[in-house]
């Protein structure tokens, strides 16, 4: 199934992860900058949503599996953003070995850490941190981040409480965090967190998607007025 936004089309028959609520999310609302890095880009969701946000950034994506890698290159050249993006078949630890530097690194990473694997050898390369442990990923995006960039990511809540003090151990600061809710009765099952080299004013705050069952909030609309159709 392919999905259609106001300004790209992403198909996905390739790609294990398909489009979902949290990469939509990082999309809608990370900080860019002149020169942004999308950290396992799956389909070229997040990279596509940044480049339409920010039409003057140079964007780099990253992409370690193969038919990912060629979904996401093929999303890219038949989208408006074709100039703004590169799309690279590599692993993180790779591609920190070269000298770019970048002011805004958005990830929507591996994690069910602890789970069962999937028998789908790609989908457990998409859903599995073991190819790209935390704590590679912290010291990849540390290495690639400006002294005063921001790096994105969303994260389910028990994938947070692992990467928070790694973060902290690899130099990091906490700047915002987002509590995701699905209704406003339920606990959060996700966060969306800004981290930087440089401390900043800590902002913290919490949000829902669904008003009720099927119908979206106004913070979910607001925040995704300039992707979704509806």
């Amino acid at each position: 199934m392919s999905f259609t936004f106001k300004q790209f089309h992403i198909e996905q028959d390739k790609c294990a992860m398909k489009v979902g609520t949290d990469g939509v999310l990082l999309g809608s609302w990370a900080e860019g900058g002149k020169h942004i890095l999308d950290i396992g880009t799956g389909t070229g969701l997040i990279a596509l949503m940044m480049a339409q946000r920010f039409p003057n950034a140079n964007i780099d994506a990253i992409e370690i599996d193969s038919s990912a890698y060629l979904q996401a290159k093929e999303n890219v050249q038949s989208s408006p953003f074709a100039n703004q993006i590169e799309v690279n078949h590599c692993s993180l630890q790779t591609f920190s070995e070269n000298k770019k530097s970048f002011d805004s690194i958005v990830c929507n990473p591996p994690y069910f850490v602890n789970s069962l694997k999937s028998n789908d050898n790609n989908r457990t390369i998409a859903r599995h941190s073991d190819t790209l442990p935390f704590n590679d990923l912290l010291k990849g995006a540390y290495q690639l981040l400006t002294s005063n960039g921001h790096f994105s990511l969303v994260l389910p809540i028990e994938s947070y409480c692992i990467l928070e003090p790694e973060a902290i151990i690899n130099g990091f600061s906490i700047n915002k965090k987002v509590f995701i809710k699905t209704t406003p009765s339920k606990q959060p099952k996700r966060i969306l967190v800004e981290l930087s080299k440089t401390p900043r004013t800590y902002l913290s705050s919490t949000e829902y998607l669904q008003e009720c069952a099927g119908k979206k909030s106004n913070w979910y609309k607001e925040i995704t007025k300039d992707f979704y159709l509806k």
